[in-house]
């Protein structure tokens, strides 16, 4: 059960860690040129 809580809790803080990489990635890509047609997701 403990196992598994690890597991899964890791596996939520990496998702985090991707969803805000890819952010700032958009965020950094965003002030070198201009913003695509498709309107953002908040």
């Amino acid at each position: 059960m403990k196992q598994n809580y690890q597991f899964e809790k890791r596996q939520r803080e990496m998702e985090k860690k991707k969803k805000k990489a890819e952010k700032a990635q958009k965020k950094a890509a965003a002030s070198e040129t201009p913003p695509p047609a498709t309107p953002a997701r908040s």
